[in-house]
């Protein structure tokens, strides 16, 4: 497929591979008019101002109003940014998009007085006027949820100084993003015939995967060079971020940063300490992995730069769409008919936008709303990691379309800590499916790659979580937190996790400084929940058969946020303030270790 043609060209040569948003609307005509339908709602909220206390009726009749628009506001947003991501290039649609955001934004405004004054009503008096309205009864898990904040919120004065000053708090991650997005350069890097190459963040683990140690080693080291030489501002920035987290946690009665973090999603502080206990005790197995990486590369000594570039070369693994959608469907013949039927409605309606063409944005997802199908944006290349990429974004898209047709617009969306479950699972699935009918050398490549994947997101996500609590830690107890702290708890954690095999030197150490999700507030650890519960999960539905994927589905994917996040998953069969998931997760490792060591001797 040509990667030169016009997002028009595209359209009118392959439709089949272009997702149809005429399911949005039919025309931009009609998207200007939802767009000023929705604006006409501005205004409308003042009638409840002062009031929500007043009886059940007028409570219920402002959130069916707030719901009600938001809804609509999504159909419009979604159809705007989908439009402006298939061609970046069309002033229309970014013109599309600018308006549908700025109008999202004066109706959070126009909003933001429903939680503080819901707050102010005395708690048994919503609980009588639930009780009483029969339509309140879907927004009954959002009061109590609502409820739950009383013991942190202020009084309206207090909350609205705090408010204001999370502007000039935020600076921190501001300079951070600026810095690492706009003003940072980087040195060439040189390959092993002298020959130089422009390094951005965007190459970087690309000549990292490299055959030519020289080039990896010229990246990775022109990388922390660059960051390097600011390592006492990036420590001050971090460390002002992490200040801001302190800040607001002590500020709204929480003991930590990490309580308020988590308790924000109702996840129990457990679950983080279960991670990294169990992640620790099975770090061995990681040890065994970089030894054999090693010796794979036949190196004397391992250095972080070789972690990336793949143990098992030369081996080709093409895969045409055609050919992925034929994988993907096998892979998942384990989830059923009803799971199924949902992925080939997707395939057949057009929810999947395939090939890269002029002006695309780059890279993969999925999206929607509650009034619209998911859609899937993809820059296929026909390769394996896009068999992967499109598994991965039909889980989310599977998991979306359930939860939209099985719960009420208020309660449709899922927790973040949930929202990789799905697509991970589907990945799961398809490797075990890949493992048992692939040839051996194509085998071995994909478990290579397997591999890196419990690397990266199991063991590396769990390592920067680490971190990030004991920065947060450090700021807590009053100990200042300078560039040399934060270097030395970094390479500390770096040596423990990959072991002695691999040498820990003084650029790795400032690795921390380029890490943006340090700016997200104890974000990192739900990759490594997340993958975990979904290993747990596929092995369920592997061993057990339909009583699992009646679980998964029933329990999981068609519940939303109708309940905590931890009890949808423990309903499902995962209990992730247990260590049991973690284990499984690390089981499955050793299982993929010892099957590629297999083959390798082979």
């Amino acid at each position: 497929m040509s990667q030169q043609l016009t997002r028009e060209q595209q359209e009118q040569k392959y439709p089949e591979y272009s997702w149809d948003l005429t399911t949005i609307f039919e025309s931009d005509e009609a998207w200007e008019t939802a767009f000023k339908t929705v604006e006409s709602y501005l205004g409308k909220e003042e009638k409840f101002k002062g009031h929500l206390g007043d009886n059940a009726e007028t409570l219920y009749q402002a959130l069916s109003l707030e719901d009600e628009i938001e809804t609509e506001l999504e159909s419009v947003y979604v159809y705007a940014h989908l439009k402006q991501d298939q061609d970046t290039a069309n002033d229309k649609y970014t013109g599309f998009e600018a308006r549908a955001h700025q109008l999202a934004i004066k109706l959070s405004s126009a909003w933001s007085f429903l939680v503080p004054e819901l707050l102010q009503i005395d708690e048994k008096t919503i609980e009588s006027y639930v009780a009483e309205h029969e339509g309140l009864k879907r927004f009954e898990f959002d009061l109590n949820l609502i409820n739950q904040k009383r013991p942190h919120v202020l009084d309206a004065e207090k909350e609205k100084l705090l408010t204001e000053a999370q502007d000039a708090l935020s600076t921190p991650s501001n300079v951070f993003s600026m810095f690492d997005n706009a003003d940072l350069t980087f040195d060439d890097v040189t390959d092993k015939d002298g020959e130089k190459h422009s390094l951005t963040q965007g190459s970087y683990i690309k000549y990292l995967e490299s055959d030519d140690r020289i080039l990896r080693q010229s990246a990775y080291e022109n990388m922390y060079k660059a960051y390097g030489s600011y390592n006492n501002t990036l420590a001050a920035t971090l460390a002002g971020e992490v200040k801001k987290h302190v800040f607001n946690a002590r500020s709204h009665n929480y003991k930590s940063a990490r309580a308020q973090a988590l308790g924000n999603n109702h996840i129990p502080e457990e679950v983080y300490d279960n991670l990294v206990k169990t992640v620790h005790e099975y770090l061995p197995l990681l040890h065994r992995y970089t030894k054999l990486r090693k010796d794979l590369l036949g190196v004397d000594d391992l250095k972080m730069y070789d972690m990336y570039t793949p143990m098992v070369k030369d081996i080709k693994f093409e895969m045409p769409y055609d050919e992925a959608v034929e994988w993907m469907l096998k892979g998942l013949e384990p989830m059923g008919e009803e799971y199924l039927n949902v992925i080939k409605e997707g395939l057949n309606n057009r929810w999947v936008d395939v090939y890269e063409n002029k002006g695309k944005r780059s890279g993969a997802y999925s999206s929607g709303s509650h009034n619209t199908n998911p859609f899937i944006l993809l820059n296929w290349s026909d390769t394996v990691s896009d068999l992967y990429t499109l598994v991965h974004e039909f889980g989310h898209s599977a998991h979306s379309y359930f939860s939209r047709k099985n719960q009420p617009s208020n309660m449709s969306g899922y927790s973040i800590f949930v929202a990789e479950v799905a697509s991970t699972c589907n990945e799961a699935l398809l490797s075990h499916y890949m493992e048992q009918n692939l040839d051996d050398k194509r085998r071995l490549l994909l478990l290579n790659q397997e591999l890196e994947r419990f690397r990266a997101t199991l063991f590396r996500q769990t390592m920067f979580a680490e971190f990030e609590h004991k920065i947060h830690q450090i700021e807590e107890a009053g100990e200042p937190l300078t560039a040399t702290r934060m270097n030395e708890e970094y390479a500390a954690l770096n040596r423990q996790y990959f072991g002695d095999t691999v040498e820990t030197d003084d650029y790795i150490s400032k690795e921390w400084s380029r890490i943006p999700h340090f700016y997200m507030n104890y974000y990192v650890y739900q990759y490594a929940t997340g993958y975990s519960a979904a290993q747990s999960l596929s092995h369920q539905i592997l061993t057990e058969g339909a009583p699992a994927v009646e679980r998964y589905i029933n329990e999981f994917l068609k519940k939303g946020s109708s309940n905590y996040p931890i009890e949808i998953l423990k309903n499902a069969g995962v209990d992730m303030t247990t260590p049991g998931p973690i284990e499984d997760a690390c089981k499955v490792f050793e299982q993929k270790l010892d099957a590629f060591e297999k083959l390798m001797k082979a």
